[in-house]
């Protein structure tokens, strides 16, 4: 049976400006040069430009440089360019000038155009002595491979793309056979369905050598020994000695496990790290400053403002009408302009209580003077909510005399001295990767063994916390790090 129940409910709801700002501090600084174009396109009321009154009449306008001007403009008149051409010049007279002073700051971001890796292929395609439907079976195959040089995909699954979408009927064997032509092309080890295929392309490339021998039947026949680094199954397999093992294991340690990714540098695309903050240390005062590059100044569009106020005169439905449309870009131009000032504040504001928080750091670059620092110490200070601590500080950088860094990994939780002092958990990662760094790598140092050796310094650490540590830092447990 339905009942009508009368409830009262606190809802807190954001404005769309609210969430506007939101959005707009999760944004580094190259993705809010990108939002400024975009709001640029979509609405016509707001502008590029310094926000400035009507601009005064220049001293310089008065009788005497009218008539000085008319004088030079009918000086002109009587000249054309080509009165400053020699006829062999041509076009390439230069009608543009490029009036920038040394110092003065290029904003331009730089970027590579090259062979990608698929055009490398198909371009050594077209020399195999092959015909039409060959091509279009070896042209399709090095469609389907991913980014490292691999063919990830099952053989039989192509073999149903192809008759779909090329109309071309074959079979896996076929299909093997091209791709067999494929792992002939550079760089060596291209078309690989898996590591041991490629690794074994490679080898069989280089010049017979006993060395090379024993290095194709490790890949060959003991690859997951190798990768566990269980040398000793090895040894025992092969019968050979630890020299000529060393020798081996060099020898496939030099080849290129993705050669997809073997491009020149120019050839390949990378993401560029652009800094939103930059602390300078200037006498040992620091100096924060938002990084604003590249991103223009803004201004509401006094035209969509003139034509507000005429669109207002009409009192007719189509005048009123254009009137909201008008009136709601320039409300909608206000907004953004506003929400651009406040998060900079907003930012300016959060990076410098981060800066104050950890100044010793800042000062020295070093990563032991690291205080342990959470979102809600930060959010006390600057009296924000958590929530918009943590917009600032993710994918934000900060730009310092000792390097460019993530600046959310300044935030540490805290861990307890034997003597009581609270240390920021940065620091233990750091003496952590200093002991890894420094310890034998015939007898790498085990986590049970990294414990006690940063319980001797005080840490009181326990194993499967170093673990996680370690695996936060990135690096493999102790038998994978054992080397010959």
């Amino acid at each position: 049976m339905l009942k009508q129940v009368q409830t009262q409910k606190l809802l807190q709801k954001l404005s769309p400006q609210q969430i506007q700002l939101m959005k707009l501090l999760q944004l580094p600084t190259i993705a809010l040069e990108q939002r400024i174009k975009e709001e640029m396109e979509i609405n016509p009321a707001l502008e590029e430009g310094p926000d400035t009154e009507d601009e005064a009449p220049s001293d310089y306008e008065d009788e005497n440089y009218d008539d000085v001007n008319k004088e030079e403009e009918n000086k002109r008149d009587d000249f054309s360019i080509s009165d400053y051409m020699d006829e062999d010049e041509g076009s390439s007279y230069k009608l543009k000038a490029n009036n920038t002073s040394p110092d003065e700051e290029r904003k331009e971001i730089p970027f590579s155009v090259g062979v990608s890796f698929q055009d490398l292929l198909e371009s050594q395609l077209g020399l195999k002595d092959l015909d039409d439907r060959e091509y279009q079976i070896a042209d399709y195959l090095i469609g389907n491979l991913d980014d490292d040089g691999y063919l990830r995909r099952d053989l039989v699954s192509i073999v149903d793309d192809i008759a779909f979408s090329q109309n071309i009927s074959t079979t896996e064997e076929e299909l093997t056979r091209m791709l067999k032509v494929i792992q002939e092309f550079d760089p060596a080890g291209v078309g690989a369905r898996d590591l041991r295929e490629c690794l074994l392309i490679q080898l069989q490339r280089k010049p017979s050598t006993w060395i090379i021998e024993q290095a194709i039947k490790v890949v060959d026949e003991q690859m997951e020994e190798f990768s566990k680094k269980h040398y000793d199954k090895i040894l025992k397999k092969l019968e050979i000695d630890d020299d000529t093992l060393k020798e081996v294991v060099q020898e496939i340690l030099k080849l290129n496990p993705r050669p997809g990714n073997s491009m020149a540098d120019g050839q390949k695309s990378f993401q560029q790290v652009v800094a939103d903050f930059i602390i300078t240390n200037e006498d040992g005062e620091l100096i924060l400053t938002l990084n604003s590059r590249n991103s223009p100044e803004l201004r509401v569009s006094k035209a969509y403002s003139q034509m507000l106020e005429e669109y207002s005169k009409e009192k007719n439905k189509s005048g009123k009408e254009a009137s909201m449309f008008v009136k709601q870009k320039l409300d909608g131009a206000r907004w953004f302009i506003d929400a651009i000032q406040q998060r900079g504040q907003t930012l300016l504001y959060t990076m410098n209580a981060i800066m104050e928080y950890q100044r010793e750091y800042f000062l020295e670059g070093d990563e032991t003077l690291l205080k342990p620092m959470i979102l809600k110490d930060i959010a006390e200070k600057v009296g924000l909510d958590i929530s918009t601590i943590s917009r600032v500080a993710n994918s934000k950088y900060v730009q310092t005399s000792f390097g460019t860094f993530l600046l959310k990994s300044f935030f540490s939780e805290s861990l307890s001295t034997d003597s009581g002092e609270e240390v920021s958990t940065r620091e233990v990662k750091k003496i952590l990767k200093d002991c890894i760094e420094a310890e034998s790598k015939k007898k790498p140092l085990t986590d049970d063994k990294l414990a006690k050796i940063l319980k001797e310094k005080g840490y009181n650490i326990a194993r499967r916390t170093i673990a996680k540590y370690r695996e936060q830092l990135d690096i493999p447990v102790a038998r994978l790090r054992k080397e010959l």
